[in-house]
């Protein structure tokens, strides 16, 4: 009871936040005038032309709503709904991202449970891990020749670290009593990974899933911004080509909103392994 009495309050004083912070960003917003309202003079003089600044909340949440009630819309290659955008860059972030946990996570056992494979590859992942995902672009869009394959090979680069990084330091840190039980019982190698170091393992190794799917997430905007053609980042980047600034905050928001479920299924994933470990 206690618990659901601290998320009670917990919700309404973030409700309270967002409601103080909408009205105060609100009023914030200057009055201006439409082009009718306008006096001859202020026409004549160019003063009193209407200006582009940042739209009040209200005109996001009608963007909002207009964009929302119809979100698979397709109406040609520059004007697709906002469902549909949303889709090709989770299809891009999922693509990678699946690439990069086959890889990562049999790597990171591999370098886990060997110190001479961590001393071979260790030099390796110091000099490839600070690059920057998005410094990969060219060089992909050059051997590629494929903008959709080179945002998926990006998010893959991105991904595959703290996947490899948390798994392999899981793995090593098992306890190794547990693993000295299983060689007792002639388990295989395979065998003793499974029953014996997943589990205790699984843990940090989700850990570093939720990390990577955070930065997948946050690379593939700033990647379809450089690749064009659909994608939430190409739908952010069109819109402010147009001026359409209550468009780039509904889309900005919406990054937020989906990154967060995504981060949310992934705690969740996380808080279970660790309820059954």
């Amino acid at each position: 009871m206690k618990a659901l009495s601290e998320n009670r309050k917990a919700a309404l004083l973030s409700i309270l936040i967002l409601v103080v912070g909408c009205l105060i960003w609100e009023a914030s917003i200057p009055a201006q005038k439409a082009v009718g309202e306008l006096t001859e003079y202020e026409l004549l003089t160019g003063g009193g032309q209407p200006k582009a600044g940042v739209p009040p909340p209200s005109q996001v949440l009608g963007k909002a709503w207009e964009q929302l009630s119809n979100p698979f819309y397709d109406a040609g290659p520059n004007d697709k709904g906002i469902g549909i955008q949303i889709g090709y860059s989770i299809y891009r972030v999922l693509t990678g991202y699946a690439l990069a946990a086959a890889i990562a996570i049999p790597l990171g056992f591999l370098i886990g449970m060997s110190s001479v494979a961590y001393k071979a590859l260790n030099p390796f992942i110091q000099v490839l891990r600070p690059i920057s995902p998005l410094a990969w672009m060219p060089l992909a869009l050059f051997v590629i020749q494929d903008s959709e394959m080179s945002a998926i090979f990006v998010i893959f680069i991105c991904s595959i670290w703290p996947m490899l990084i948390n798994t392999a330091f899981g793995v090593a840190g098992v306890r190794e009593d547990w693993v000295n039980v299983a060689r007792t019982h002639e388990l295989s190698a395979l065998k003793t990974a499974f029953t014996v170091i997943l589990p205790a393992a699984a843990p940090t190794i989700v850990t570093g899933m939720r990390i990577s799917i955070g930065i997948a997430w946050l690379v593939i905007v700033a990647a379809e911004m450089l690749v064009g053609g659909t994608g939430i980042g190409y739908y952010v980047w069109n819109e402010w080509n147009n001026l359409d600034l209550t468009s780039v905050i509904f889309s900005i928001l919406m990054i937020g909103v989906v990154g967060m479920l995504l981060d949310s299924m992934f705690g969740l994933l996380q808080r279970t392994v660790a309820y059954t470990e």
